[in-house]
């Protein structure tokens, strides 16, 4: 089942507080990713800053973006 998210706020601590289609509030370590060559730059606190929603996924450019279902699954509700 693929849940959209609808909104993003990027925290200080490399968090992501995202809000999905469903109503569900949950928040995303992005740390967790840091050792991954293509999110290694997701560490430039101002780069991080810029995540944004997109065809329903959280995005930083063009080239990165993470897959809603790993959101969905991989983050904490709050």
């Amino acid at each position: 089942m693929l849940i959209d998210v609808i909104d993003v706020k990027p925290k200080d601590n490399y968090l992501l507080f995202l809000e999905f289609e469903n109503g569900e509030k949950k928040e995303f370590d992005c740390k967790t990713l840091f050792d991954k060559k293509p999110f290694q730059i997701l560490q430039d606190k101002r780069f991080f800053k810029r995540a944004k929603v997109a065809f329903g996924t959280v995005m930083w450019s063009d080239e990165i973006d993470i897959a809603p279902e790993t959101l969905y699954i991989e983050s904490v509700s709050i």
